[in-house]
């Protein structure tokens, strides 16, 4: 074999990447062992771990085997293989999925090596590589691994002693899931030898599921079993129903109902669950939380979702406006009213007939402005400035603060009966602090937003950059999440990643409070998202003064700085952080 063919990898190249460690490793060759630590990040303060965007769990393996014991004993042995299997399946294609978008220039054996480093760093086996090649051209794969000290084995036999058949159920889906994410076509692991059965160690080969002579005693375990599909079917009828609602909607209110708000968080699906049940009524509506936590967005999303989409939405900032015109700028204006009124003028009451008036910051009112308000609410009728008529709305009011009304209201600055007759129908957000789970969903879809309206291709984020950003406090929420991705989007060069340099230029990154295994195996403080080891700046050494000058030289541009030295971006990264420079 050449190893000349960049897809094309045989046992003795996974080998000697395989026979490094971490301070050995260097021309190109990540992820190594080293760099997925790295993205390993705990971050205590708020009870969450991350590995790269991914967040992670830490629990016991008795946990793990308890859980896994009820499973086969509610179960039965083939549907909790079968879930396990499945759910095993489903780990490794993400987990593959966030090699390819962190390390997108790694070469192909270090990019499938990951899969295994990663399940050693998580503690759930050792491998070792036995046979190893595949082409992804040419789809061909074979791989022959021993796993030693499987946990998950430890947990099985713990529970039901030694047996008959293999044991290692998820992580056997998991090699599965990884190798086919991998090579685009579907690559089926088969336990040969288990623990579980009597034997010294587990041993797992992976081939393409139809090169297997008996392909069918493997694969009907990656297949949900009748009971889960019907029970599928059953939670697919709600869906289904919403699909038609949402197909009676115009085609703009569509597309911003399905793309408007991203999140999975709790916080935010009950914010999202809310508005969902809101919508179809006319109720007044009122979000309350901090500035730049997307209160206008969940305001325009209720609106487009609502039996309304097709009238206006009509946003008002009333702190934006003089108390002296914000009687003029809701309810209108009539010719001759005051000097410089030379026409009459419909206000945004008016301008969101059928639709939705959306006041933002509506504690900026004064108490004349309020009292005017409350009488357009309560009687659905408003007169224009220096009008003698009064004009039916019919309009749905969606009201914003980014303080609590009920304090204002005890402070004598909000009207009593103004608050009630606003908080029909109350929904909190939460600061982006609060919701990290988001922060990655947040990013990528502002990355693609800037990207095409910039018309820059930006590889994705740095580790650092991803640690960095999980660990902020975000004081400015959403707002300045996506303030700092277009920075970003701005400052990296063609195809180069965003790092922590592209982002915080302002001085916006506070006090590390995240941690990451140090090279003892230990958990350090986080600086800036990077692990703060000692020693970190090893600036006596030569080396070290060469990048550093190269690194400021080109304004810590690593691709500049690399092309300058005659090195790869990705020689340059890892000699940088190794060096603690970066």
């Amino acid at each position: 074999m050449r190893r000349s063919d960049p897809n094309r990898v045989t046992l003795a190249q996974l080998q000697r990447r395989s026979s490094r460690t971490s301070e050995d490793v260097d021309e190109g060759a990540t992820p190594t062992l080293r760099d997925l630590a790295e993205a390993l990040s705990f971050s205590p303060d708020d009870g969450r771990i991350w590995l790269g965007d991914q967040r992670m769990v830490l629990w016991r393996s008795s946990t793990f085997g308890s859980l896994r014991a009820e499973l086969i004993a509610r179960l039965g042995q083939e549907q909790a293989r079968s879930l396990l299997t499945r759910v095993g399946y489903a780990a490794g294609a993400r987990d593959a999925e966030l090699v390819r978008r962190t390390w997108p220039d790694s070469d192909p054996v270090n990019a499938f090596h990951a899969g295994p480093q990663m399940h050693k760093l998580g503690g759930i086996v050792r491998p070792e590589a036995i046979a190893f090649e595949f082409d992804i051209a040419r789809g061909s794969f074979h791989a022959d691994f021993w796993w030693h000290d499987s946990s998950e084995d430890d947990e099985h036999i713990a529970a039901f002693g030694i047996g008959t058949e293999p044991a290692c159920w998820m992580q056997t889906g998991y090699a599965s899931g990884y190798a086919s994410a991998f090579m685009g076509k579907f690559i089926v692991y088969r336990e040969i030898e288990c623990r579980a059965t009597g034997a010294g160690a587990c041993r797992l080969v992976g081939r393409p599921a139809d090169e297997w002579e008996d392909p069918e005693l493997d694969q009907h375990y990656f297949a949900p079993e009748l009971s889960a599909a019907g029970i599928r079917r059953s939670l697919a009828e709600p869906a289904i129903a919403a699909s038609a609602r949402s197909r009676s909607l115009a085609p703009a209110a569509r597309s911003e109902q399905q793309s408007a708000l991203v999140g999975i968080s709790s916080s935010f699906s009950a914010a999202r669950h809310l508005i969902e049940r809101v919508a179809p009524t006319p109720a007044t509506v009122l979000f309350s939380g901090p500035s730049g936590a997307g209160k206008e967005l969940f305001a325009q999303t209720l609106h487009a979702i609502s039996p309304r989409a097709a009238a206006p939405f009509v946003a008002v900032n009333c702190a934006a406006i003089p108390d002296t015109l914000i009687e003029a700028e809701l309810f209108g204006v009539e010719r001759g009213a005051f000097t410089g009124a030379s026409s009459s003028r419909a206000g945004r009451f008016e301008r969101a007939q059928g639709g939705t008036l959306f006041l933002d910051e509506i504690a900026s009112l004064s108490f004349f402005a309020q009292g005017k308000l409350l009488r357009a609410l309560q009687e659905r009728r408003i007169e224009r400035v220096g009008g003698s008529r009064e004009i039916a709305v019919d309009v749905r009011v969606v009201a914003a603060t980014n303080v609590d009304l009920r304090t204002e209201v005890r402070a004598g600055r909000f009207r009593e009966d103004l608050f009630f007759r606003l908080n029909v129908f109350p929904i909190a957000l939460p600061p982006l602090k609060e919701r990290r789970d988001d922060i990655p969903l947040l990013m990528e879809a502002f990355l693609r937003r800037y990207g095409e309206q910039y018309g820059r291709r930006v590889a994705g984020f740095t580790p650092r950059a991803v640690q960095a950003l999980l660990q902020y406090d975000f004081p400015g929420n959403v707002r300045e999440l996506q303030n700092l991705i277009e920075r970003g989007v701005i400052m990296a060069g063609p195809d180069e990643p965003i790092d922590v340099v592209h982002l915080f230029r302002g001085g916006e990154m506070g006090a590390p409070h995240g941690l990451s295994p140090g090279p003892d195996g230990r958990l350090t403080e986080q600086v800036a998202g990077v692990a703060s080891r000692a020693p970190r700046t090893q600036v006596g050494e030569p080396d070290a003064e060469l990048y550093r000058d190269a690194l400021v030289a080109a304004r810590y541009n690593v691709s500049a700085a690399a092309r300058a030295l005659g090195l790869t971006r990705a020689q340059m990264s890892y000699r940088l952080g190794r060096l603690g420079l970066i």
